[in-house]
């Protein structure tokens, strides 16, 4: 797996990035970005994680395999060589184009005794978007979710600078996959 936990220099870092509580069972991390596009462009970028997630946070070190199924029970997955995937979360809460929820224990906390609730929600703010995200997470993990949570916010903040650069630099026109169907084709 390629879920290198590394932190870099990031000159489009979100605006707040914080671990907001933390223990050995548990973290809170909750991120906040300003995004200079309207909501529905940012909404259909969220919706396409092959176009803004990091390779080298994949299990198949390619984004490309990347999809989110965008309904209650939708998949946030990934295809992986020899017919294989990796479910990262499930959708449980979607309201176009403002909030989406997943239940999901994403990267190395896939292995351990933890659940999560990721929240991302949209909101205008002048011409652009205020994107916040907030991860709650609970349960039991081997180093301890104190020790993790740095990293994870690492992370969620890299994924998120790329979000806002995809959600930027994307036509103005381009359409969003419809309500309810795959950014790109279903796993065979």
């Amino acid at each position: 797996m390629r879920w290198a936990l590394i932190a870099l220099g990031l000159t489009a870092a979100p605006a707040m990035a914080e671990v907001t509580q933390s223990s050995p069972t548990s973290f809170v991390i909750t991120q906040s970005v300003t995004i200079a596009a309207p909501i529905d462009r940012a909404w259909a970028t969220l919706r396409s994680p092959q176009k803004w997630w990091d390779k080298e946070h994949s299990y198949s070190g390619d984004s490309a395999n990347l999809y989110l199924d965008s309904q209650a029970t939708g998949c946030f997955c990934e295809k992986l060589p020899g017919k294989g995937s990796v479910e990262h979360g499930h959708l449980v809460y979607v309201e176009p184009p403002r909030a989406l929820r997943m239940r999901t224990a994403l990267g190395p906390l896939q292995t351990e005794g933890v659940d999560g609730a990721l929240t991302i929600t949209l909101e205008p703010e002048g011409e652009g978007t205020k994107l916040s995200l907030s991860y709650v997470v609970g349960g039991f993990a081997r180093a301890g979710l104190d020790t993790l949570a740095p990293k994870v916010d690492e992370v969620l903040a890299l994924q998120l600078a790329h979000l806002k650069e995809a959600a930027e630099t994307a036509p103005a026109q381009e359409e969003a996959p419809a309500e309810g169907k795959p950014a790109v084709r279903e796993h065979r």
